[in-house]
């Protein structure tokens, strides 16, 4: 039997204890360490990590403090798109949709995908009709409101900017206060198989359909049980040209670095040399974790069967 362990994060950037409340902090925490539980519960069963990290992510999506499902924020158009992918490090199967509406958890429909559509990535109004056939849980644009989302919106909806993620400032605070409102989780379970998934709504008052590094298979999200699994959070698009997740993989399987060295060298160097910030979160085939980012703080927490238990926001 291997080590098992599962890694979340809830998005990451400018985030700073003196601009959080204590109520906020703990709600923050709470919803981090329950979505732990609930995950960790399934490795614990002997499940796979695949349902490990739909579970947690499920959690996570259902939390309207995180920028996904539920508590995705608005786009341009005062709607919400989502984006979501799952991959599967036994067999590199993968699933991933974009630009969905009315999708209560994304991830279920990304993995719906990976496991009875015979394609790795579905978008926009196709993905929503697949949603249908497959019996996924749709709701009302009601259910995804949320007064301080709609708020943060509001401050910049007639402009051409757009905003990272969480914060219930004005104008100017949104484009300096940066967050990049991502969820994932990694996962390896007793039989060392490891799977990866993130989910995302993106960014408030996007235009054109734009679509982030999470659901590409490779930037935002990667598992391989010969290296690891991989979920970022972040600015999607230095992730995406960084082909940041894989590229982890690729330091791990052609150098022989160690997970926590192939993570570094990805976020603390080649992110940073094109301004790409953010952070990631990684398990390997032998349960070890890491959780690496170069901005002020990152939502995350991990959980093994040696008794770890950790959450935490800050640097």
């Amino acid at each position: 039997m291997s080590n098992f362990t599962i890694a979340i994060h809830g998005g990451a950037g400018t985030i700073l204890k003196e601009d959080m409340t204590p109520a906020l902090e703990r709600a923050y925490t709470e919803g981090l360490q329950q979505a732990l539980n609930v995950s960790y519960a399934v490795l614990e069963e002997g499940g796979t990590a695949v349902n490990a990290v739909k579970a947690a992510l499920v959690v996570l999506e259902d939390n309207v403090l995180f920028n996904a499902g539920r508590g995705a924020v608005f786009t341009k158009k005062g709607v919400q798109e989502m984006d979501a992918a799952i991959m599967d490090g036994s067999d590199l199967s993968a699933g991933a949709v974009a630009g969905v509406r009315s999708v209560r958890n994304p991830i279920e429909l990304a993995t719906e995908i990976m496991r009875n559509s015979n394609h790795v990535f579905l978008s926009g109004k196709g993905a929503n009709d697949f949603a249908i056939k497959q019996g996924i849980k749709l709701e009302p644009d009601e259910y995804f409101f949320s007064q301080f989302r709609y708020d943060q919106w509001k401050a910049i909806r007639d402009s051409d900017n757009y905003s990272l993620d969480h914060t219930n400032h004005q104008l100017e605070e949104l484009m300096r206060d940066k967050k990049f409102g991502t969820v994932g989780a990694v996962a390896c379970d007793m039989n060392g198989n490891v799977a990866a998934a993130t989910s995302t709504g993106g960014m408030t008052n996007k235009k054109y359909g734009r679509i982030g590094d999470s659901p590409v298979i490779g930037a935002g999200t990667y598992a391989n049980n010969k290296t690891c699994g991989i979920s970022c959070t972040g600015h999607g698009e230095m992730f995406i040209r960084a082909v940041a997740a894989y590229d982890v993989s690729c330091l791990m399987e052609y150098k022989g670095m160690t997970l926590e060295e192939a993570m570094n060298k990805v976020v603390m160097e080649k992110l940073v040399a094109i301004d790409g910030e953010g952070g990631m979160i990684g398990v390997d085939a032998e349960g070890n974790a890491a959780m690496i980012f170069n901005s002020a703080g990152m939502y995350r927490g991990v959980r093994n069967n040696k008794g770890l238990n950790s959450v935490a926001i800050y640097k």
